[in-house]
C-alpha cells in the first residue's frame, strides 16, 4: 500500500508538469471562454467560402517553385523553357507550377509560334509574394533615447 503523502506528491508532480506543458505549447490552463468574445471573433471572420479560397491560393505560395515564379513573373514575360532555367529544374516541372498558378489566375500567357510566354495575370499575387518576403526582414530594434 502506498502512503498518502506519496500518492499526493505523485498527483501535484502530474500537475505542474500538465501546467508546465500547457505554458509551453500556449494551452489554457482551465476550462473556461468568453461566449462574447468568440461571437466577435467569428463575426469578423469572412465567410467560408472566402476563408477557402483565400487558403488555397496561399497554399499555392508554399510551394518554392510556385512563389519563385511569381517573383520571377514580375514586370517579365518569360516562356516556359526560362522558367524552367529560373526554377533550376525541368521544363515538365516548370510547366506544372505555371499550369497551377494559370488555374488560380495569378499568371497568364500568350504563344508566339511554338513558344508561350508567362506573365503576372493578378499584381495582387505578386504584392502577397512581397509581403512574405518583407515579413521574414529583420525587425529593427528600436532604442530608448536616453
Amino acid at each position: 500500500m502506498t502512503p498518502a503523502y506519496i500518492t499526493l506528491f505523485k498527483t501535484v508532480m502530474k500537475r505542474a508538469v500538465s501546467a508546465r506543458r500547457a505554458a509551453e505549447t500556449g494551452l489554457c490552463k482551465i476550462a473556461s471562454f468568453d461566449p462574447k468574445a468568440v461571437n466577435r471573433a467569428k463575426c469578423a471572420l469572412p465567410d467560408a467560402a472566402r476563408i477557402a479560397a483565400a487558403a488555397e491560393r496561399v497554399g499555392a505560395l508554399g510551394n518554392l517553385g510556385r512563389f519563385s515564379l511569381i517573383l520571377a513573373l514580375d514586370g517579365h514575360e518569360l516562356c516556359v523553357c526560362d522558367c524552367a532555367q529560373v526554377l533550376g529544374g525541368s521544363i515538365s516541372a516548370a510547366s506544372q507550377h505555371l499550369k497551377e498558378l494559370r488555374r488560380l489566375g495569378a499568371i497568364t500567357f500568350r504563344t508566339a509560334g511554338k513558344m508561350a510566354y508567362y506573365r503576372i495575370a493578378d499584381p495582387r499575387w505578386v504584392a502577397l509574394a512581397q509581403a512574405a518576403v518583407a515579413l521574414l526582414q529583420p525587425v529593427p530594434v528600436r532604442r530608448a533615447s536616453a
